[in-house]
């Protein structure tokens, strides 16, 4: 396994077993490598705003099996490509912090070879190139979009230099929403737009209790968060502020027909994120900051599933 394999060990064993033994390793490490989780929350987002596109337009749309189908592939492909990328660029960054220094890449179990780029940019292409054979042009633009932000807008240009490299790097998230409203309707709708934009607004939110939480390994890092750069009192403040916006934003598809199930979704969802905000904000601590961070999941848990029942009981 020459260049794309694990690190060489003393203790590797020599000739085919080895071989086998190191592809092996990479097999393990390759879903945390693309970041599987984040891509299993981006497909959920765009299947969600699939069903959801479908169940709204008049007459209502009925997406076959196979699109759902090449949308998920389509999508954990790009988003893995991306995902991947900035795992490979950041692996000194990783390395700074506990949460990320045991990373592959950061932690030296994985060599940071060129042919990990070929890698990670072929499976953004082949995401792409599925989405526009077997789905249409416009999902494979906003799949297209959604990895170059992330790969290349936040992680080479913003995420060293300016606190806004999570309000722009953000977007990636909306365009898989517009990805997957694509499948139905090329040209976003009213309810694909404000899908789109509560996911804009809902991940600042989330990371930057994050960031309160692990304030101190961003200072080292030298990574310009919001809070290494205001505190974390003012932080919180700024969360909270964004955190009302969205959960204004996260109703606005019910008044577009998307239906009460959704409303009680995102109302739920809102509410209970709004009550940690306000707990890191009166008690504050790592603690609070965390018990923020995954109130922000629960939201889009529930916003995902109140868009799916929503647009199922409307198709």
């Amino acid at each position: 396994m020459n260049g794309i394999g694990a690190a060489a060990s003393p203790a590797a064993t020599p000739g085919a077993g080895g071989n086998f033994a190191a592809l092996r390793a990479v097999c393990r490490e390759l879903p945390g490598i693309c970041k599987f989780r984040i891509g299993v929350f981006m497909t959920l987002t765009a299947l969600a705003a699939m069903i959801a596109t479908a169940g709204v337009a008049i007459p209502a749309v009925h997406p076959a099996p196979l699109d759902a189908f090449f949308l998920v592939l389509a999508t954990m492909l790009a988003a893995g490509g991306a995902g991947g990328f900035n795992q490979f660029h950041e692996a000194d960054l990783d390395r700074r912090m506990p949460r990320t220094c045991q990373r592959p890449f950061a932690a030296g179990r994985l060599r940071r070879s060129p042919w990990w780029l070929a890698l990670f940019l072929a499976m953004v292409a082949a995401g792409t190139a599925i989405a526009a054979a077997f789905l249409n042009a416009a999902v494979a633009l906003h799949l297209f979009l959604g990895a170059f932000v992330y790969a290349v807008v936040y992680t080479i240009w913003l995420k060293r230099r300016t606190w806004l490299n999570i309000v722009i790097g953000g977007a990636s998230g909306s365009f898989a929403v517009l990805a997957g409203a694509a499948v139905v309707e090329p040209v976003p709708g009213p309810v694909a737009a404000w899908l789109a934009l509560a996911l804009f607004l809902w991940t600042p939110s989330h990371f930057w209790s994050l960031a309160i939480a692990r304030n101190g390994d961003y200072v080292r890092s030298c990574v310009p968060m919001l809070p290494v750069i205001v505190g974390n009192e003012r932080a919180t403040r700024i969360v909270l502020v964004n955190t009302l916006a969205l959960v204004a934003v996260s109703v606005m598809p019910f008044f577009h027909g998307l239906g009460p199930v959704y409303l009680v979704c995102a109302l739920v969802g809102g509410v209970i994120f709004l009550f940690y905000n306000l707990e890191m904000l009166l008690r504050p601590s790592a603690g609070a900051a965390m018990r923020s961070f995954f109130a922000s999941l629960l939201q889009l848990v529930l916003l995902v599933v109140g868009a799916v029942a929503g647009g199922l009981a409307l198709a």
